[in-house]
């Protein structure tokens, strides 16, 4: 079964899917595969309902297994049943029988305006300040996602028109405004730099090379920390961040989808739960009445 976890792994690859999500399709399907090659069990026909059930059974008697983590593995097995099906060696469907469990519902945790500011200014005081402070405006600015930050280009920042070019899930291009103040912050990080030319990456580690997602992951726990946040800080957190002021000042959801690179507008939506939050907030310490 192996090979055909490496070719469906290559088949999602060459459509252009991040390292992310190719990283955590194969621990789902490494996991799978362990469990039935402890039983002897590795080969396709053991790729039915009755096996899966079994496999999500025994997830279910771990310690506290995470809900979303349990879905996040039975989509993986999900994808891989269908590309199974379109290459002919499976002769059915086995998820066909199986009933897919609801997500369960988790508002984006974001920091407020004051947390953000806060934290923006920390970056701007790091070992590594220029390019700390532009990583940190424009992940706020632009509400970018850790891959699409770290895979751009020096020339996938229009200067002129106050845009960044961005590649999202599935490759697919979107343009998003960037303020005054990420570009300012890039201008005089790029600044720093000998001679940087159009196609290096935007943002470097402190050795010269590409920064990846786990380093950027690094910077802002050290930043978050310095910064005396007393809730856990991820470069998501900017992104729900930035949804959540941006409505909570008047965006319109359809400009928002646009903006976070959203597929459907469901997926925009749940921040329209986070500013309501905030709306039966400042309802509730207002209203004579709900102070009773």
């Amino acid at each position: 079964m192996e090979k055909w976890v490496d070719a469906f792994l290559l088949h999602l690859q060459n459509k252009n899917f991040s390292p992310h999500t190719l990283k955590s399709y194969r621990a789902d399907l490494n996991a799978f595969l362990d469990f039935f090659k402890k039983r002897g069990q590795n080969d396709l026909r053991y790729f039915t309902s009755a096996h899966i059930r079994t496999f999500l059974a025994a997830l279910q008697t771990q310690r506290n297994p995470a809900r979303n983590t349990v879905l996040r593995k039975i989509a993986s097995l999900r994808s891989f049943a269908s590309f199974l099906l379109a290459q002919g060696k499976l002769s059915q469907n086995p998820f066909k029988l199986l009933p897919a469990p609801k997500r369960a519902k988790i508002l984006p945790k974001f920091l407020t305006v004051p947390e953000t500011e806060q934290l923006l200014n920390t970056a701007a005081h790091t070992r590594m300040a220029p390019r700390d402070r532009a990583l940190f405006e424009l992940l706020y600015s632009s509400g970018l996602r850790r891959s699409e930050v770290t895979g751009l280009k020096v020339q996938d920042v229009d200067f002129f028109n106050g845009i960044v070019k961005v590649f999202g899930k599935g490759a697919k291009e979107r343009l998003v405004p960037v303020t005054d103040n990420a570009l300012a912050a890039l201008k005089d990080y790029l600044a720093c730099r000998p001679s940087p030319q159009p196609q290096d990456p935007l943002f470097l580690n402190k050795n010269g090379r590409a920064l990846t997602g786990d380093g950027l992951a690094y910077i802002f726990k050290n930043t978050a920390i310095a910064a005396n946040l007393v809730r856990k800080v991820t470069p998501h957190s900017l992104r729900h961040s930035f949804a959540t002021h941006l409505l909570n000042n008047g965006c319109d959801l359809r400009s928002l989808q646009e903006m976070l690179g959203h597929k459907s507008l469901a997926a925009t939506q749940v921040y329209t739960h986070v500013s309501i939050e905030k709306l039966k907030s400042v309802y509730q310490n207002a209203h004579p009445k709900s102070k009773e």
